[in-house]
């Protein structure tokens, strides 16, 4: 239910339950308005009436206090010092202070440039007009040929589109949350969270020495996610990937590797994202044929991530191969994943969860500033048909929540995923799934001990642009990173062979220059090396990725670069 506050700062809307505290209400009230202490605010129901302390509400229920939904509160600031004794109760209660409001948040917050870019979009679905409806002329309009809004749920079914959009979804909730001609403004994002809370105004000690029926999660009711944060997966050259699974076709062994790229508009569906792959990065890793075992996080993360930044990248995903050779010599594979197996195992998804939760999406629509994560997850395995193919995915929000609140683990059977046993320190609300029975009736069904692992996934679309064009452009490839289990290996010679030095001279044309300089795994070695300065990582980066490929001569003439050179031609 919702209940309004007004005071000279204007109105503002809080969700609460019946059963909530009423400080829950005014946690979300002191949230809208930070520079006042709400705990020396006057309530009232009308706005002639002073009304009573704040202190007289807490520790009774929105119902008790007999308040319905759409109630309107008014709000009188007291003063800004501390409240009265007097008018305290007796009970211990929590202090009633507001964190950084949902405006500030909204005005604060850096997002991806293609949030900034999609919200300023109309959105709307254009429609052709209807010979066969349309009464009216060509500049006339209509309800069968007027623009649909990006979420209108008929366009969804009859072009089959599974999940909305982030910002089809964000704009339907807008729609609900706040009015255009409101003056109120409520942050229509929020992440489900089924941790225990650990500030509860009934005054008891703190989980896990107490608990009550207002600081316990609620009940979870699992359903497949309606949308998602990326909508397709496009790797800007199919090299990306061939390169990635030669390591198995060499070894039997499983590879996994991060996804280097930017997002982007993506048109196929309204208001869509597609995530732009251009490198995929492989970090240390110990491979098996059933899978590979690697650290959370890796010991050089944050250096790729940096050299990554300076080329306009970041990491946008994980892919791994789950390959087996059918044996019939014709490269055909073995399909482990189909509709009646999996997709992704319980393993998997909690391995996606925690990276989308170490990669969370920023957003000024949410009330914490983040809202899930454009994290993707891609697996090669083998199709229905024996081929190799690629599969992508996104885990659900709630997915997320489970994994932090650490209700979930993996199951011996990878279809389903295991719910954890209640512990001293771990508290399991009830958790329920939605399904479809034999008489074609929706019911829900308790998912302990265990439930199907959909009611988690969130299914992406992927492919490769018709005209390929990597950002990356050198003819002559870099040896991979951490492939010594295959006898490649980077070092000084292969560096010098890609550059064109030898041990007497370095003569080369600024044009092969920069082809040779535009790989994403020789820029990271360099960077590895600690030669060059930051400012001169920089100039390099701009010269691989062809953005200012004046910069060659600022590069050659640096001391880091020729200080790179010297170390070269000495080592060789």
């Amino acid at each position: 239910m919702i209940l309004r506050f007004r005071c000279k700062e204007g109105t503002f809307k809080t969700t609460v339950e019946p059963s909530d505290d009423f400080s829950v209400a005014l946690q979300q009230f002191g949230s809208f308005v930070p520079g006042y202490n709400v705990e020396t605010f006057y309530l009232a129901d009308s706005p002639s009436f002073k009304g009573h302390p704040i202190s007289k509400f807490v520790g009774k229920t929105v119902q008790e206090l007999g308040l319905k939904h759409g109630d309107l509160l008014f709000a009188t600031i007291g003063n800004l010092s501390t409240p009265n004794p007097a008018d305290k109760p007796d009970e211990a209660t929590v202090p009633i202070t507001g964190g950084v409001s949902a405006k500030e948040i909204f005005r604060t917050v850096k997002q991806s440039p293609v949030d900034d870019k999609l919200e300023k979009l109309d959105g709307k679905i254009q429609r052709p007009r209807d010979n066969k409806m349309c009464k009216h002329g060509d500049k006339g309009m209509c309800e069968y040929c007027m623009p649909l809004e990006p979420y209108d749920l008929g366009y969804q079914e009859e072009h089959k589109i599974k999940h909305l959009s982030f910002h089809a979804y964000l704009r339907m909730l807008n729609a609900q949350a706040n009015k255009q001609q409101g003056s109120s403004y409520m942050a229509p994002l929020d992440e489900p969270d089924y941790t225990v809370a650990k500030k509860c105004p009934s005054g008891h000690p703190a989980w896990p020495d107490g608990i009550c029926s207002k600081c316990q999660p609620s009940a979870i009711t699992l359903q497949q996610q309606s949308f998602r944060l990326v909508d397709h997966v496009e790797f800007s050259s199919s090299s990306i990937v061939d390169t990635f699974i030669n390591s198995w076709r060499q070894t039997g062994e499983q590879r996994i590797g991060y996804l280097y790229g930017r997002y982007e508009q993506y048109e196929g569906v309204p208001l869509g994202i597609k995530a732009v792959v251009e490198a995929i990065y492989e970090p240390p890793q110990q491979d098996d044929r059933d899978g590979v075992t690697l650290s959370l996080p890796w010991n050089e993360e944050k250096d790729v991530d940096k050299m990554a930044s300076l080329c306009g990248l970041k990491k946008v995903g994980v892919i791994f191969t789950d390959l087996l050779d059918a044996g019939e010599g014709t490269g055909s594979v073995v399909c482990k994943r189909h509709i009646d197996s999996y997709f992704l195992s319980s393993l998997e998804i909690c391995f996606a969860a925690e990276l989308q939760r170490r990669n969370p999406n920023l957003s000024k629509w949410s009330i914490t500033g983040q809202f899930s994560s454009k994290f993707v997850t891609c697996v090669i395995s083998g199709n229905v048909e024996k081929n190799i193919d690629i599969s992508t995915f996104q885990v659900s929000t709630s997915a997320e929540a489970m994994v932090k609140a650490d209700l979930i683990e993996p199951s011996v059977n990878p279809a389903v995923m295991r719910i954890k046993e209640p512990s001293k320190t771990r508290y399991v609300p009830d958790i329920f799934y939605s399904k479809i029975n034999e008489y074609k009736r929706k019911v829900q069904e308790n998912a302990k001990p265990a439930f199907p692992v959909e009611y988690l996934l969130v299914t992406l679309t992927h492919g490769f642009p018709e005209t390929e064009s990597s950002l990356f452009s050198s003819s002559t490839k870099f040896p991979i990173e951490n492939r010594a289990n295959i006898g490649t290996s980077q070092d000084i010679a292969k560096l010098a062979s890609q550059l064109g030095i030898t041990r007497s001279s370095f003569t080369t044309t600024p044009q092969n220059l920069q082809q040779a300089l535009s790989d994403f795994h020789l820029l990271n070695y360099i960077h590895s090396l600690g030669i060059l300065s930051e400012d001169e990582e920089r100039v390099l980066a701009t010269i691989a990725t062809g953005q200012v490929p004046d910069n060659i001569n600022l590069l050659v003439n640096s001391p880091g670069w020729n200080s790179l050179i010297t170390i070269i031609q000495s080592s060789l």
